[in-house]
């Protein structure tokens, strides 16, 4: 199980002293006159695993496009390390280093596998791709072997794989991802985890958007829970995990911050 810090230390007071990768502050989205999002806030240490979690119309989704830029506020404030990306062009925000891997993949089949690669390394210099290109294949081995095949005739869990490395080879200091275990057979939902797990060993600081609360928690550092646009619930991953009435909160059935009790029965 991967930890914040010592045990003898608060995971919350370990996190907020932590250096802040991304910090997102009184967040709110509207469309038109529903309220995605009102007043969230939280944050994202450096090398550090956080979920945001929720049902269908939670707000996460929106929350991703918002830091991405795909996705006006209404109100809040969005720094990555330190400084304000709030209201800035995607492409911009992509380039101080923030990659997204989106719900359902969404790679471009008929292109190959290499091709898609390429997409998304479009700011980086040709002769810089070469080692990244290397160590990514050595991740991936199967976007290897399969390189010139059509990212069409992958399987799910190849594709997953193939939108992970198109975001990582932007080489992002934030990786973003939005339900990665979508529409894949638990044996494949295990390997992309493992994936992830072994990114973030490498130092990757990841925001993971998951409806499969226990696989999220099992491998995230610190957990947030969102209920039609509020944060309802946060924790360490392994207490929100351990927590008997995490799927009352899940389910959105009122349960709120004030009612976190890691010891309770």
């Amino acid at each position: 199980m991967l930890l914040v810090g010592p045990a003898s230390l608060p995971a919350y007071t370990l996190l907020r002293a932590a250096h802040k990768m991304l910090e997102v502050l009184d967040l709110s989205v509207s469309y038109g006159a529903i309220k995605a999002l009102d007043g969230v806030s939280f944050n994202v240490p450096l090398g550090k695993i956080v979920a945001l979690l929720g049902a269908n119309g939670s707000g996460k989704t929106t929350a991703l496009r918002a830091i991405a830029g795909l996705a006006p506020l209404t109100r809040g404030r969005i720094f990555l390390e330190g400084r304000e990306i709030q209201g800035l062009p995607p492409h911009r925000i992509m380039a101080r280093g923030l990659a997204v891997v989106p719900e359902g993949r969404r790679i471009f089949a008929n292109l190959t596998v290499y091709e898609n690669l390429l997409l998304g390394a479009y700011h980086r210099r040709e002769r810089d791709l070469a080692p990244v290109l290397e160590r990514l294949y050595a991740t991936f081995p199967r976007l290897a072997e399969r390189r010139s095949q059509p990212a069409g005739t992958l399987s799910g869990g190849e594709q997953q794989m193939l939108a992970l490395g198109r975001a990582l080879i932007s080489r992002p200091r934030l990786l973003l991802l939005d339900e990665p275990s979508l529409g894949l057979a638990p044996l494949l939902v295990r390997e992309v985890f493992n994936v992830l797990e072994d990114l973030n060993r490498q130092g990757a600081t990841i925001l993971l958007v998951e409806q499969n609360a226990a696989q999220a928690l099992a491998l995230a550092h610190y957990g947030y829970v969102l209920e039609t646009g509020r944060l309802v619930l946060e924790g360490a991953g392994a207490d929100l995990l351990a927590h008997p009435r995490l799927q009352e909160a899940y389910l959105g059935d009122g349960f709120g911050q004030e009612d976190f009790n890691p010891s309770a029965p």
